[in-house]
């Protein structure tokens, strides 16, 4: 209890209540009244969330749309082209284009990281469409995740996301391509922020509630201003690595349609713009394997060879130069087996290894 001041004046004793007077004969006894309960907002003023402020575990997930990609993360080549740790940087530099890539500890985000950003930019897109306010913040769950991209819900799984995240937040960017009609300079990482929430159970076993990420600025602005994103074929997390990015490239550069005009470009610009470490002789081994599976979604590949052109170096017996080689892509029509909804298809963790040939998973060139 406080202390009264010095020389404060002492209250004079209080009254005794008085005793209430009794009641007539026959008159009510008035119903004792009981206090009025003040409503929240009448005890104080209702506490105003703070912009960007939102519950932890808010979700954005699950996720009801198509997945989607930012298109410039579709053509030019962002991400390692490994199932294991690539230490090596990237860079790709051609015609305007510039982009490094330097990895962390552990590594350059690789194209099955990759999985984690396209999930992300599906969850802002699908808030665009519906006129909802979109801040940078996401929170998912891994089973949603997994459910979209096909993998397992196996504890290895869960330790190949908590890799994953490290890496998208540990690998450093930086590229000339604008997003959002602004530049940058200097590096930043696909994830400023990444956290798994956990809660334990009775016997201490750790029980994942929430992946929370934080997108990096120059994608948020990519995809709220630009609204460059392209749609998915489904069959994509079931392609292995240079599959996979043929059909981003394809995607993003090629023909929307079977009568349009085919994407052409030599063999050594294609191997640049797929993100390909080896040598060209082997992308085009890859390639060869893959135009005869006919696996890329709605695209068909060709490898188109011109005529080897005669030299002086001949007449000196220095053999004839190679011959040069095209990559020709154009749009499939639609087939009846495509176009079913209901196809079925296999959820797996393990990655797919039946349309890779040993050149078509990039090691370090020795």
């Amino acid at each position: 209890m406080p202390t009264k001041p010095a020389g404060s004046p002492e209250k004079a004793p209080e009254k005794p209540a008085k005793a209430p007077a009794a009641k007539p004969a026959g008159a009510k006894a008035a119903t004792p009244k009981s206090p009025v309960a003040k409503s929240p907002a009448s005890k104080s003023p209702a506490r105003r969330r703070e912009p960007g402020q939102r519950d932890l575990f808010q979700l954005d997930s699950p996720l009801t749309g198509e997945i989607r990609g930012e298109r410039s993360l579709m053509a030019f080549p962002f991400f390692a082209l490994a199932k294991s740790a690539w230490m090596k940087p990237l860079a790709y530099h051609q015609g305007p284009i510039s982009i490094e890539v330097r990895p962390s500890a552990n590594g350059v985000a690789t194209i099955y990281d990759k999985e984690i950003v396209l999930y992300i930019a599906s969850l802002m897109a699908a808030k665009l469409e519906a006129g909802e306010q979109v801040e940078q913040d996401f929170v998912f769950t891994a089973h949603d995740l997994f459910s979209v991209t096909g993998s397992n819900h196996s504890a290895r799984s869960y330790q190949r996301l908590s890799e994953a995240l490290e890496r998208l937040q540990g690998t450093q960017i930086k590229t000339n391509i604008e997003a959002g009609g602004e530049g940058e300079e200097g590096f930043f990482s696909w994830l400023s922020e990444a956290r798994l929430h956990y809660s334990k159970t009775r016997t201490g076993e750790k029980r994942l509630k929430a992946v929370k990420v934080r997108l990096c600025d120059w994608l948020y602005r990519a995809i709220l201003r630009d609204r460059q994103v392209l749609d998915y074929a489904a069959a994509y997390f079931q392609l292995g690595p240079i599959e996979r990015r043929i059909y981003e490239v394809a995607r993003a550069t090629g023909p929307d349609t079977p009568d349009a005009e085919p994407l052409e470009v030599d063999l050594a610009t294609f191997r640049l713009q797929i993100g390909y470490q080896n040598p060209l002789a082997n992308f085009r081994a890859a390639l060869k394997q893959i135009a005869g599976t006919d696996i890329i979604p709605d695209y068909d590949l060709a490898l188109i060879e011109g005529e080897a052109p005669a030299d002086a170096g001949e007449a000196r017996g220095r053999g004839r130069k190679a011959a040069p080689v095209s990559v020709v892509i154009t749009r499939r029509a639609l087939r009846l087996s495509e176009a079913d909804p209901d196809a079925d298809t296999n959820s797996s963790d393990d990655r797919p290894e039946s349309h890779e040939s040993p050149a078509a998973i990039d090691s370090p060139a020795s």
